[in-house]
């Protein structure tokens, strides 16, 4: 991961010292450079930035200042000269607080921090976005949890459906059409008008019968072409 960073200070040596260990740090790629914080605001806005080397002291607009009015910034890393704002900086949530002059060794610490903040961020919002692997049915009153690696198939029975688990039957009041357009359509397929089969735990095939563990399944001619297109498809290995 390759973090996008743009140095704010008004001192030229400050940000050719920055630029340099920015070369030396093999995640950060410098995007922009600016000396005061209104020049800053259009070049974060004009790049993917995701790093700010923000000095406080500046004419114009202090650091702080402009920490306090850009709530949607970047993740930041205060560069001062002055000790003393390092309370108030990480009030404001910096990543850290380099106190000038710092050697590259205490700067990679502080850049390694906002690395890892990045990959836990993304790795929270990938938790979030994927999709869940179970989901739950109503049986005797109850919300039972399903885990769809754990449905090996299910059965109508007039009213209800039966769903077969690797540990337990569970009955609720379903249909077989309305639970199948629920259930993952790369996992599970309709073998009958009566039954749904996870196709992942499907051992053998036999003829019209598939097998799932001890229980055979016979395949419906009217489902026959389907089912077997989707179970073998880029999974049949046969003699060249």
């Amino acid at each position: 991961m390759i973090l996008n960073c743009v140095i704010v200070d008004d001192e030229p040596m400050a940000r050719k010292l920055l630029q340099e260990y920015i070369e030396e740090t093999d995640f950060l790629k410098l995007v922009g450079v600016a000396e005061n914080p209104l020049k800053a605001i259009g070049v974060i806005n004009s790049q993917q930035t995701d790093l700010v080397f923000m000095d406080i002291n500046m004419p114009k607009m202090s650091g702080m200042e402009f920490l306090r009015s850009s709530p949607n910034l970047p993740m930041v890393i205060m560069t001062t000269a002055y000790a003393q704002y390092a309370v108030e900086g990480f009030e404001m949530a910096v990543v850290d607080y380099l106190v000038k002059p710092f050697s590259l060794e205490r700067f990679i610490k502080a850049t390694q921090k906002a690395l890892e903040l990045k990959l836990l961020k993304q790795q929270s919002n990938g938790s979030e976005n994927a999709a869940p692997d179970y989901f739950y049915v109503k049986c005797d009153g109850k919300l039972e949890r399903v885990k769809y690696d754990d449905l090996l198939y299910v059965e109508a029975m007039a009213n209800y459906v039966v769903l077969y688990t690797s540990q337990s039957k569970l009955i609720a009041y379903l249909t077989i059409k309305g639970l199948l357009e629920q259930l993952p359509a790369d996992r599970f397929i309709q073998v009958h008008k009566s039954t749904i089969i996870n196709m992942q735990h499907v051992n053998t095939i036999e003829g019209n019968t598939l097998h799932i563990g001890a229980t055979k399944i016979t395949v419906s001619l009217n489902f026959k072409n389907d089912v077997m297109d989707k179970l073998l498809k880029n999974k049949f290995f046969k003699r060249l």
